[in-house]
């Protein structure tokens, strides 16, 4: 009876033990499952940390990117601020010019209208050697100056150049043939001009020869002694015999001499 009850004692001590080990296997498996849980979260909190950042690192590069970018355009559109002054300032300093000269034109058109009238009087009343080119010259002046597709500048620029012209002719000697009307009949003349000072004309057949006598407008006959030195005048200004003195008839207050 007493081995009976000691048995059933051991078994029951023995099944406790078990029964003990299998619970605190159980708790250590419970307790490893956790940490092994905890370490994966962990793993995916560090993942997530990490990740962020790394976002953080990339906000931040971008940032700095923006920031420099921002300063950049800053000092360019500073610069560009400048430029945009500078043109500005420019414009209107063109704008003023343009102001002058549109004044100005006021002032030069009127002038040089006059400038032709008197160069047209001057070719009027002057010796009339190359008289029909010299009229073209003036009547072209006039005619451009009602052309508008002529600029003020290139219509001044012709006036002066008209009267730079006129001007070469008084320090110049020529020849050339031209009609000359005498008693009524036109004929074919040589024509020899020294500057303004002699104006003469001479037949082709080099029998006659006349000087101009310009205070009275009219052609005077020369003497047939002057033929051959007025010849030699004509082949002078034609380039056809060296340069040499010339002892032409010049108008005086008694006449051609």
């Amino acid at each position: 009876m007493k081995k009976t009850k000691l048995a059933s004692a051991v078994i029951g001590a023995v099944a406790l033990t078990v029964s003990g080990m299998a619970s605190a296997a159980d708790a250590l498996a419970t307790i490893q499952n956790a940490d092994k849980q905890i370490q994966t979260e962990a793993v995916k909190s560090q993942q997530k940390i990490n990740k962020l950042y790394d976002q953080a690192q990339d906000m931040r590069f971008e940032y700095g990117q923006v920031v420099a970018e921002t300063e950049t355009l800053e000092h360019y559109n500073d610069y560009v601020a400048t430029l945009v002054a500078d043109q500005e300032a420019r414009m209107a300093s063109l704008q003023e010019q343009i102001n002058g000269i549109e004044r100005t034109k006021q002032g030069v058109v009127p002038l040089m209208s006059r400038m032709i009238d008197s160069l047209e009087q001057f070719v009027a009343m002057d010796v009339p050697f190359l008289q029909e080119e010299r009229e073209k010259r003036v009547a072209r002046l006039h005619e451009v100056m009602g052309d508008s597709n002529v600029s003020t500048s290139e219509k001044y620029r012709l006036v002066l150049d008209a009267y730079q012209i006129e001007n070469e002719y008084g320090n110049k000697m020529g020849a050339y043939e031209g009609k000359l009307t005498i008693d009524g009949t036109e004929i074919v003349v040589d024509f020899f001009r020294l500057g303004r000072v002699v104006f003469l004309a001479q037949s082709l057949d080099q029998e006659n020869a006349w000087l101009w006598d310009n205070d009275a407008r009219q052609w005077n006959a020369l003497s047939h002694e002057s033929m051959r030195a007025v010849t030699n005048a004509i082949k002078m200004g034609r380039n056809q015999a060296a340069p040499d003195l010339l002892k032409l008839p010049v108008k005086t207050a008694e006449g051609a001499e």
